[in-house]
């Protein structure tokens, strides 16, 4: 392993001491912390509901199915993305299509989003999937408002980005989850995102319907609600009302989560003194800053070089675990054997050839960093 990873988890004593609680409770699933967990996530969000599972894989698969992406149905996201944002929408059953991205940001390019829902046959598309890549802020009310003329759901990926916010015209700020703009959004928990539950993720919405569902899909698609069932012949009664899936949080998962939260706010003011640090250090060099925004979350920094291999291999040598993300979905075998090739984006593919995460975390010494900033300017001595 790299001395200094791109990005790891912290983990404190007071982690371990709410986890080892847990433990010994009466619940290690299915307890009273999932909902504690939910209810804290939701108020830090801004969002009238939350509903965490056991990965951001599993939030992203839940919602598609809630959102009814089945077969016949096609949504759009974008090729600078992990997989899975695209993913999710094939194991519902549906479709999937691209947007090639901005340069400066890495972010879907709206200018090009709104150009392809205007060329498309009514009704092609029935979602829009919107990353907020490297914690950048997408621009939703303008998604919203393609999603209500295009006749869409959003389904907002802000793994990246939880504490991550946008102005609106008129002042108005939207957090990104906050449930006002898109029909969902999702949030991931792994080990290299702002907080960590080990694996987990959480889904965010401001509709009571979509909440309902949701807890019903990653429990097997079980209730017990009286108003939903057929029959009720007593207190050990259940239905399946529908096909869902076993995507619960466990209760010491979300005891992590918790603790975690509640430094959520600080690690994200050292991400972000981190992100200032590398743009004053890295200035004057032959590479390119992605764009920042105020509200920016800074899960990754990533920088455009045009000895994009050469770099990395260097600093991997002098110690740095430097990463690069991502390789476009549609360059992706599987995506190949769809009919996607070579050139079809040709801005995510530039991007992919220069692009280089560099080590942010908030456990990372500000002396490792002007380490991993003076090995760049060494570079190109």
């Amino acid at each position: 392993m790299a001395k200094i990873p791109y990005g790891r988890q912290e983990i404190t004593e007071e982690d371990i001491q709410a986890v080892a609680e847990a433990l010994r409770s009466d619940y290690l699933t299915t307890g009273p912390r999932i909902a504690e967990f939910e209810a804290a996530m939701a108020a830090f969000l801004g969002a009238p509901y939350a509903v965490a599972v056991s990965s951001g894989t599993a939030a992203l698969h839940l919602s598609a199915l809630a959102l009814d992406l089945g077969p016949g149905t096609r949504a759009i996201t974008s090729p600078n993305t992990f997989v899975a944002s695209a993913n999710c929408v094939r194991y519902a059953g549906g479709g999937v299509d691209f947007v090639d991205i901005d340069p400066a940001t890495g972010l879907m390019d709206l200018n090009m989003l709104e150009a392809k829902l205007a060329a498309a046959p009514p009704g092609t598309y029935q979602a829009l999937i919107p990353v907020a890549f490297a914690g950048h802020p997408v621009d939703l009310l303008r998604v919203r408002q393609l999603a209500d003329q295009y006749g869409c759901k959003v389904l907002e990926d802000a793994c990246h980005a939880p504490g991550g916010w946008f102005s609106a015209p008129g002042g108005r700020v939207h957090r990104c989850g906050d449930g006002s703009l898109a029909d969902l959004a999702i949030f991931s928990f792994h080990p290299v995102k702002h907080l960590t539950t080990g694996e987990g993720g959480l889904i965010t919405t401001a509709d009571p319907a979509l909440y309902q569902r949701l807890l019903r899909l990653r429990s097997h698609g079980i209730t017990r609600d009286p108003a939903l069932m057929a029959e009720d012949p007593g207190g050990w009664y259940y239905e399946m009302t529908e096909t869902g899936f076993n995507y619960r949080l466990t209760d010491f998962q979300a005891a992590l989560g918790l603790s975690q939260l509640s430094r959520l706010d600080a690690y994200l003011e050292a991400r972000r003194r981190q992100a200032a640090r590398y743009r004053e250090g890295l200035q004057g060099l032959p590479l390119q800053c992605l764009a920042h925004a105020p509200g920016h979350a800074y899960h990754l920094f990533v920088i455009r070089v045009p000895r994009r291999r050469e770099l990395y291999d260097f600093l991997h040598r002098e110690g740095f675990g430097v990463q690069v993300h991502y390789i476009p979905v549609h360059l992706q075998p599987v995506y190949r054997a769809l009919g996607w090739k070579p050139g079809d984006f040709p801005q995510a593919e530039a991007y992919y050839a220069e692009c280089l995460s560099l080590p942010l975390y908030p456990g990372l010494p500000e002396a490792a960093q002007e380490a991993v900033i003076q090995a760049i300017r060494n570079f190109f001595q």
